[in-house]
């Protein structure tokens, strides 16, 4: 028998496999919108054969995107629109999700074929808020430092963006707090100098995200999975780390998260990463272990047998792909045979299935 494919419970939603496709960035979106490019994307992914899509990192305010072309779900039209996109994963047999999102001092910058250079007002742009007055980069403008009333008003856009996202259809919600965007940028001492009391200590710290996922976890069904995507390590002397990760978790198992995404990096831009295939995965181990909650193990998983050694070991309880599924939508078939296992194919495609 496969780990990698039996069903994963979390609370009353079953996972058909431990497959799950990864938020990931398109920057295809106008003003905001999904468009075709979205749904094709996303639609393909369901059609082969993971148990999990994920819309892209979702921003919950036009200034929380990551770049004037990123997805948001900021009003209600928004809404809308991703219905049409949750509705069709919903028909291939794959649970939608979406990560809500806001970029903090990561926003308003180009898309990444073209540089990843900030884009000025001038340009569409718009001035960054974070925690504190520290730009991501010497390339980066100085964010504007939010004031309280900024902060408890992006908690309030997590509360509604989730609102909406039940709205749309989806059946499993994740909050990004990783990767250098604003959650991130408040729990880690590299980013955030505050001294009031939103800074300083780690309780200070994680105050800002607890909120959030506090506020979405009573605003997001019941019977609906929660997830967190965090940075175990900033990689960086003084920064956040894996036992920082463990108390946060610990707190936010105690709110109603049900499942740590466990990614790592992306806060300072020259951090030295020790990349490798599978190299975050034992964060997901030592969240699980220590923490009691149920993981995701993320980065250069591309082999079934990496995949299915991955879960059937109890590192994590499921995998998430991200640039493998963008080299091949239909991975999940591909590890099903390696792994002999007999699933089933869309019956638009069954006369092409291995025998």
């Amino acid at each position: 028998m496969s780990k990698l494919f039996s069903i994963l419970k979390l609370r009353d939603i079953e996972f058909k496999n431990r497959i799950f496709v990864s938020p990931m960035c398109q920057y295809s979106s106008e003003e905001g919108m999904p468009t075709d490019w979205h749904l094709v994307h996303l639609g393909s992914r369901a059609v082969g054969g993971a148990a999990l899509v994920m819309v892209e990192a979702t921003a919950v305010s036009p200034e929380g995107r990551i770049s004037p072309w990123d997805s948001g779900i900021w009003s209600d039209q928004h809404a809308r629109a991703l219905a049409r996109i949750s509705s069709f994963l919903k028909a291939q047999g794959a649970l939608p999700g979406i990560q809500l999102a806001h970029a903090g001092r990561k926003a308003s910058i180009d898309v990444p074929w073209r540089g990843d250079k900030p884009v000025g007002e001038e340009k569409g742009g718009w001035q960054p808020m974070a925690p504190s007055p520290l730009p991501f980069n010497n390339l980066s403008p100085i964010p504007r430092e939010m004031t309280l009333d900024e902060i408890a008003g992006v908690v309030s856009q997590f509360a509604a963006a989730a609102q909406r996202a039940v709205e749309a259809g989806f059946e499993v919600l994740e909050l990004h707090m990783a990767h250098g965007y604003l959650a991130h940028e408040f729990l880690s001492p590299l980013a955030n100098q505050r001294r009031d009391k939103f800074g300083g200590s780690l309780e200070n710290r994680i105050r800002f995200p607890l909120e959030i996922a506090r506020k979405v976890r009573e605003i997001w069904p019941a019977q609906r999975p929660l997830f967190v995507r965090i940075s175990c390590t900033d990689w960086a002397e003084g920064g956040w780390d894996l036992a920082q990760s463990i108390a946060f978790c610990h707190r936010l198992k105690e709110i109603g998260v049900d499942l740590i995404d466990c990614s790592s990096g992306a806060l300072i831009a020259d951090a030295k990463i020790p990349a490798g295939p599978g190299f975050q995965t034992p964060f997901a181990a030592a969240i699980r272990k220590e923490v009691g909650i149920a993981t995701g193990a993320v980065g250069l998983i591309t082999e079934p047998a990496q995949a299915e050694q991955i879960v059937a070991t109890g590192q994590a309880d499921a995998v998430f792909l991200a640039r493998e599924m963008l080299r091949d939508p239909y991975w999940p078939f591909r590890a099903a045979k390696a792994l002999r296992v007999d699933v089933p194919w869309p019956v638009q495609y069954e006369r092409a299935k291995p025998r």
